[in-house]
């Protein structure tokens, strides 16, 4: 059975970092395309990031990009998330999931407030 068990989420102030941390079992991970998803309070789910399963290509939606890194160790089957100067906008639950969202985990809350 596969399983995405997120980490990292918690309380920090407008500007503060944060690392997410994604642990997979059941699947191969390693040949699967990974992605980062956030839904804010009351709102839908948002796309945040991709990495291909050789790392060979990321991409970022226009709201993270310059203060968010994605990144994965295949031989951990770990995904993470660096999140860097966060803003009050990045409050959500934060999801990682593959890329085509066949399997998605419980979800992380952040919470960007002063």
């Amino acid at each position: 059975e596969a399983q995405l068990v997120e980490s990292g989420g918690g309380l920090v102030q407008p500007g503060g970092s944060l690392r997410l941390s994604c642990a997979a079992s059941g699947f191969t991970f390693g040949y699967s395309d990974m992605s980062w998803v956030r839904q804010a309070p009351g709102k839908g789910l948002v796309w945040v990031s991709t990495i291909k399963w050789r790392s060979d290509t990321i991409l970022y939606a226009d709201s993270v990009k310059g203060r968010f890194t994605i990144s994965r160790d295949n031989a951990k089957n770990t995904l993470y998330l660096q999140m860097n100067s966060l803003k009050t906008e990045d409050t959500g639950v934060y999801y990682c999931a593959t890329a085509d969202l066949t399997y998605r985990g419980q979800g992380t809350q952040v919470t960007v407030s002063s």
